[in-house]
């Protein structure tokens, strides 16, 4: 091979192909496309920093682009006849081959580099991860470069440049759109470019599809040759022979080629080059797959709604979702196998999807008009082999992918779960008909969480407990009666793994503030119709003292807490202080113990009118504090402060209790153990928390509601909890790794400014509203006033007038109150117009930016090059024959 002759054509064809306007015209075309892909609607619907819109129309851009730098290669020179001079030359058919190759790689690489000031336009926006960037353009560039030998091959079949384009195209087709044929299988989808290219988009390089890229490039360079190297043979009398032998020879190296491409897909090596390594699988889901048993292999099943159609909520979890399932399904080799399906609503798929129990996820979205419109959506999996079988029907915006993935194959892959017991109260975690309401009250979504991992089953506190499980889940403990605590606290006692939720006041679960540890046991019948019986009373009137005893804790069963604190300014008026955030930002360091593996990486939560406990002095149990307020804004209000009597009986929330901070940080969590050596309550090994509703199904709702933007750890929280207890940590840490969000920076900084002040405008509308109304108030109660002075009337005219002056003032006040409305709404609508509008403005200044940018160098570049050429041109022109 010589390389001098090989340099002699690539430079041949290089300075050819630059040599006219058409090349650098091309080039801008190809930019100026690409952008235009690149920046589309979805692309700020998203606000993320990244290509994924450019890539999933790069495999058609390549298309048209590959056919058109390759279509002059072969066609042109046996259009001009200058073939046959080539092939006279003393060079091998394979030098030629080889330097017309890299001329055209050459070409599509410089046009790739004009390409990057997409990358300048995000750097600029946003903050992109590099590693992405770089993955991404290579796979760009792999793709082009296999494409580039296609279009090559149908160069090589013409002497027609537009026939060689047209050729290109069709043949540049097959491996482009063999991904979406309808009925294609998995094993067919390997082939195509968009499935191929779809791993260095997601930041990491496959070995595998960098030996698709290359294979086929080898294969269509081969054809290339066999084309080039046909006049030697074709018109002689071996022809027909020879030309055989060709074919066979050509599917034998198909057959290798894809053969090789198998070995190395299955070996799953791939690097990762994000920069939070977010497809580097952590050595705790890498020692699940290790340990799978080969004679009972795993298979995943994702049910996934294709990527254009998802909400920009839930664009990074379909990515992140779909990027380590393809991790895991490189590394996981036979042991593990993955099979994804695009489900489309009311499809064949959507069907076989729901009978696995993976339902639409019904997500409201606002769309260009401002309007909110729902969309249905699938993001499931299905798990399962030939021990067990999870579904995770939804990958919500709160949930850990990779630790929702590492569990489903850690508990598929093991012959038998560890067992969470749920004690019988009044909480009703399993549901059941309820005596109250005469209907069926659903399961807590807690005990569909855990069944995921664990086996779940129902424990009664009726009887000794002795049944066989890994830990003890109580909630409302409270609630139990005199026989029944005293079965749950000879449990405690005996050492078993216990988790307990209390709550001086339920406010997201049952019959709210009728459920507190110090309110009656409601009565079994309902009181209907003469049903009603006598309720049996609860153990200590609701206060525990056996167990609180037990735990040698102080609890004040009436006692809630509330702390100022408030990190969301959006909610400041409409979240009480009774509603506690816990988060470091509190100023309260240590309001997750960053030594606690159960609370170790957690970042938010919200407890919903919890109450506090400490340790009794001089107790011979560890206590080790979970969860805490902070101590600048936080105290505690007593029952008949934080409660007062209902109109109809019984008790109600104060809304405006008198609250007194205390400056102390109130402990709302703890696991309290027997200290080592001691034999005082030998064997207690319990977590309190002073809070049943951080794991009702309300922490669910939260954590998933896109709108709310609120990323509470409740759910992780409670789930820790249980798998310390259940000795099962291996999966702890994986809950707590998230993601950076990497969004367009300094749009949304700019939209921020016009949404803040929108909020200003109605706030101030509702202010204006709120005072006029006030104002129509007092001029109506002034002209009652008035009445009720006026000495001059008798008793009867006087309530007779008041009753006439009421009704007349009150539908007065009612209209003034429809207009006073009706203007603030319409002040609103048009805050809202306004700031819409101004956001649009800002986002089509980017686009026209983003479009005309990026083909400015290659313009530049062209310029500079073609006055250059003119320049030589007319140097070597005599100065006779200038014009």
């Amino acid at each position: 091979m010589r390389t001098h002759v090989i340099w002699a054509v690539f430079k041949r064809n290089v300075t050819s192909y630059f040599s006219g306007v058409l090349g650098y015209l091309f080039i801008v075309v190809f930019v100026v496309a690409g952008a235009f892909a690149a920046f589309n609607a979805h692309f700020f619907a998203n606000n993320l920093a990244n290509l994924d819109q450019l890539s999933y129309w790069f495999p058609f851009l390549l298309l048209f682009v590959v056919p058109a730098i390759t279509m002059t290669t072969w066609a042109d020179e046996k259009k001009t006849g200058t073939d046959e001079l080539l092939f006279t030359l003393p060079a091998r058919d394979v030098e030629i081959l080889l330097g017309k190759y890299l001329a055209v790689l050459a070409v599509y690489t410089v046009a790739l580099v004009f390409s990057l000031t997409h990358a300048m336009v995000l750097a600029y926006y946003g903050e992109p991860d590099l590693g992405v960037i770089f993955t991404t353009y290579l796979g760009y560039w792999l793709s082009g470069a296999a494409l580039s030998a296609v279009g090559m091959f149908a160069s090589v079949l013409t002497g027609s440049v537009t026939v060689a384009f047209v050729l290109g195209v069709a043949l540049c087709a097959v491996p482009v759109f063999v991904g979406i044929i309808p009925g294609a299988g998995s094993w067919l989808r390997e082939f195509s470019i968009e499935e191929r290219l779809r791993d260095f988009t997601l930041g990491t390089i496959p070995l595998g599809s960098v030996a698709f890229f290359v294979s086929l490039a080898a294969f269509a360079l081969y054809l290339n040759a066999v084309m080039i190297a046909r006049r030697h043979w074709a018109g002689g009398p071996e022809g027909t022979r020879m030309g055989w032998q060709f074919v066979v020879r050509a599917v034998s190296l198909a057959v290798a080629l894809v053969s090789v491409n198998y070995v190395v897909s299955q070996a799953g090596w791939r690097s990762d080059l994000t920069a939070e390594h977010l497809f580097t699988l952590s050595p705790t889901t890498r020692d699940v797959i290790q340990n799978i048993d080969n004679e009972k292999p795993v298979t995943i099943e994702v049910y996934v709604s294709p990527a254009n159609e998802v909400p920009q909520q839930y664009v990074g979890i379909r990515k992140k979702l779909v990027g380590l399932l393809r991790e895991i399904d490189g590394r996981g080799g036979s042991r593990v196998q993955v099979q994804y399906v695009e489900v489309e609503p009311f499809s064949e798929e959507a069907e076989i999807a729901e009978k696995w129990g993976i339902q639409p996820r019904p997500v409201t979205i606002e769309d260009e008009g401002g309007r909110y419109v729902r969309k249905d959506i699938f993001l499931g999996t299905v798990t399962r082999s030939g021990y067990d079988e999870v579904v995770v029907p939804f990958y919500g915006v709160g949930d850990s992918v990779e630790f929702e993935l590492a569990r489903s194959l850690g508990t598929v892959s093991n012959e038998q779960r560890l067992t969470v017991g749920i004690l019988a109260t009044d909480a009703k975690l399993m549901g059941g008909f309820n005596t109250q309401s005469f209907r069926s009250d659903p399961q807590w979504r807690i005990v569909t969480e855990l069944k995921k991992q664990y086996a779940v089953k129902t424990v009664s506190p009726d009887a000794t407990i002795e049944d066989d499980m890994d830990v003890l889940l109580a909630v409302a403990p409270s609630s139990l009666t005199e026989p029944q605590m005293a079965n749950f606290v000879a449990y405690v006692k005996s050492g078993e793994p216990v988790l307990i939720f209390d709550d001086p006041l339920p406010v997201t679960w049952g019959t709210g503030i009728q459920g507190a540890p110090l309110m009656p046991k409601p009565s079994p019948g309902g009181g209907m119709m003469g049903m009603q019986q006598p309720a049996e009373p609860k153990a200590s009137g609701g206060r525990a003292t056996d167990l609180i005893n037990a735990l040698d804790i102080a609890w004040d069963a009436g006692g809630v807490v509330f702390d100022a604190f408030n990190p969301h300014p959006k909610f400041v008026d409409v979240v009480r202080p009774e509603l506690v955030f816990v988060s470091p930002e509190s100023g309260n360091l240590n309001a997750f113990n960053p030594s606690s593996p159960v609370t170790r990486g957690l970042k938010e939560m919200l407890m919903f009118f919890p109450g506090s406990i400490r340790p009794r002095e001089q107790s011979k149990l560890e206590f080790t504090k979970l969860l805490q307020t902070g101590s600048k804004n936080s105290g505690t209000l007593a029952w008949d402060e934080i409660t007062a009597p209902g109109i109809f009986g019984g008790r109600t929330v104060n809304p405006f209790p008198v609250r007194n901070v205390d400056e102390f940080a109130h402990v709302l969590a703890a696991r309290i153990q027997s200290k080592s050596g001691s034999d005082a309550g030998a064997g207690i090994n319990a977590i309190f928390v002073a809070d049943s509703d951080v794991i009702s199904d309300e922490s669910f709702r939260l954590r998933e509601d896109v709108f709310l933007e609120l990323p509470i750890d409740n759910v992780t929280f409670v789930m820790n909890a249980v798998d310390a207890l259940a000795g099962e940590e291996r999966y702890i840490e994986l809950r707590s790794r998230r993601p950076q969000q990497r969004s367009l920076s300094v749009i949304q900084q700019q939209q921020e400014r016009f949404v803040n002040m929108r909020i200003e405008r109605q706030k101030e509308a509702k202010e204006r509203a709120d005072d006029r109304l006030k104002e129509a108030k007092k001029r109506l109660q002034k002209k009652v006033d008035e009445i009720q002075a006026d000495t001059s009337m008798d008793a009867n005219t006087k309530r007779q007038m008041l009753r006439n002056a009421q009704q007349s003032l009150s539908r007065q006040l009612e209209l003034e109150e429809q207009e006073i409305e009706r203007q603030k709404e319409a002040e609103v609508r048009r805050a809202k117009i306004e700031s819409e509008r101004a956001i649009k403005k800002i986002e089509d200044r980017v686009w026209l930016w983003a479009v005309l940018f990026p083909p400015i160098p290659a313009i530049f570049v062209g310029l500079i090059m073609l006055s250059l050429r003119i320049t030589n041109e007319r140097q070597h022109i005599d100065s006779s024959r200038r014009v």
